[in-house]
């Protein structure tokens, strides 16, 4: 077994425990600490709690009673610890709590802790500081209140003489948006951490009514990050937000680690995780079940990607349970600034329209660059389309334009977009819907690099026809291979394609094709 320390903070920590499982370990093991039995697991991602500062811990892990490995860890140590309760907080999901948590955040030294005991703190907006912990413990939960006419407003630029002023964002353009739940900006090192939940109460509200509808501002997420460096975020459960859950903004090295991030299935655009134009992300152990895509790597339009240049790169996704949403993990269609780097590994889907899904189109711009995306060792049932790249996106007024749905050559510019290297390795696909592929890159642009290795699909015979990209001309479709449209290079390498209706590879406008078994 691999066993390593991910976060380690003055009273927590977040374990890895690898043996070869995705969300799920492949067996049971049992967690002591200085020889005190602690907890048992099932969970790659593991958290522990109730740790001291400045304190030495041996780590073993059994199963049965064999160890099977071990590890020590030292936690930091800790300053000042503030609990929120000697502010003023209450605690009984009727009275606002804000400014008493604000002033217990603002008060608190570099170094310090906030302590959230258990309780229900009704909250609008928070805002970080940094080189602080904030600490949710066992039964605490922030309520989101609901009324929009209390949330402050972030302006979406501000035009200065130099460099223009970034807060508010919304889709990927510079717009006023409400702060949201936990707002950060130009923060760093920071934790957020323990047991606790983040409840955005959206059901309670009317942030799902008319949402495609400004009022005020544009709607909030439960967790705003702008221009932020060193946050770790381990533990909590996110749900019922108002739109996006998880959100950072041209933020970096960023952790993510043992989340839950839920919403209804019907409930409109909350994505459970939205990188925009960030760099060095990762997000392991995380359970998603949302209304929209479980993940969405942005970086931004067609303003934001030609002004700033700025692509979302290096995110690794990994030991990630995916049920329901749009997709599990999709690309654009905000992409102007480019995507670079993304690797999905060890992650399991389940019931997801699409696994992998990029979208892009004509007019994002010659800095809308989709590369170097890996799927490694991922399970998926019941998705309708396990890949999908779609580079002629019908989003915005112009989607159904001839320009950007033209199917003829056109000329390269400093418009066209452009996909590189797509790799998909030991994937195991089963009870596949539409197809187990639909790949549509641009006549003028072709995919440059697509690589299908050591990966299984099946069909599910009761499956709805589905139409597996929004483009003008793709029709809804049942039980079929794989299928590519403008493609510079394929390589297929034991590929299993069983139960469909059509054929394994249907080929249309492509460059070299290698085999390594029969098509």
């Amino acid at each position: 077994m691999e066993l390593n320390c991910l976060l380690i903070t003055s009273r927590s920590a977040a374990l890895k425990l690898f043996d070869g499982g995705k969300y799920h370990t492949l067996n049971t093991y049992r967690i002591f600490l200085n020889g005190e039995f602690y907890a048992e697991t099932d969970r790659t991602i593991t958290s522990l709690y109730g740790l001291k500062p400045d304190t030495e811990y041996s780590i073993s892990v059994l199963q049965g009673n064999a160890q099977i490995a071990s590890l020590c860890i030292h936690t930091p140590a800790e300053g000042v610890s503030l609990s929120i309760r000697r502010f003023g907080a209450v605690g009984d999901g009727v009275h606002d709590d804000t400014a008493a948590i604000q002033a217990a955040i603002n008060c608190c030294p570099a170094g310090g802790r906030v302590r959230i005991p258990a309780g229900e703190y009704l909250v609008t907006p928070i805002f970080l500081k940094s080189h602080i912990t904030i600490e949710f413990q066992k039964g605490a939960s922030l309520k989101l209140c609901t009324d929009r006419s209390r949330f402050p407003i972030l302006p979406g630029v501000t035009f200065t003489r130099g460099e223009d002023y970034l807060l508010g964002t919304w889709e990927g353009n510079p717009l006023d948006c409400y702060a949201s739940a936990i707002t950060g900006v130009d923060v760093e090192d920071v934790r957020i951490v323990g047991p606790g939940v983040v409840d955005g109460q959206a059901p309670l509200g009317d942030w799902w009514v008319n949402h495609k509808v400004r009022r005020g501002a544009w709607r909030p997420r439960l967790l705003f990050l702008c221009r932020c460096k060193n946050i770790a975020i381990q533990g909590l459960h996110f749900m019922n937000s108002p739109a996006w859950n998880l959100h950072p903004y041209f933020s970096e090295d960023l952790l993510f680690a043992d989340l839950k991030i839920s919403a209804p299935a019907d409930s409109p655009n909350t994505d459970g995780f939205d990188p925009e134009s960030c760099k060095h992300v990762t997000m392991t152990g995380v359970h998603f079940s949302v209304g929209d895509d479980c993940i969405a790597v942005k970086s931004g339009k067609i303003y934001m990607g030609q002004k700033y240049h700025t692509p979302c790169e290096d995110v690794d996704i990994s030991h990630c349970l995916m049920e329901r949403g749009h997709g599990g993990l999709t690309t654009g269609s905000e992409c102007a600034g480019g995507i670079v780097d993304v690797r999905v590994r060890y992650c399991v889907m389940l019931d997801t329209d699409r696994g992998l899904r990029v979208k892009n189109r004509r007019g994002r711009g010659e800095n809308a660059v989709t590369d170097r995306i890996l799927f490694d060792h991922v399970d998926m049932k019941r998705v309708g389309a396990p890949f999908v790249v779609n580079c002629l996106y019908f989003c915005d007024p112009d989607g159904h334009s001839d320009y950007v749905q033209c199917r003829q050559p056109l000329p390269v510019d400093h418009r066209t977009p452009s996909t590189g290297e797509l790799v998909f390795s030991h994937i195991d696909a089963q009870d596949c819907g539409a197809c187990a592929g639909y790949f549509l890159g641009l006549p003028e642009s072709p995919i440059r690099s697509l690589r299908i290795e050591n990966c299984r699909f099946t069909f599910d015979p009761d499956a709805k026809p589905f139409r597996p990209a929004l483009a003008d001309g793709v029709d809804v479709c049942k039980g079929l291979g794989l299928i590519v449209h403008y493609a510079d290079q394929i390589t297929l390498r034991n590929v299993s394609i069983t139960g469909h209706q059509g054929e394994k590879l249907a080929a249309v406008q492509v460059g070299k094709i290698n085999w390594d078994d029969e098509p």
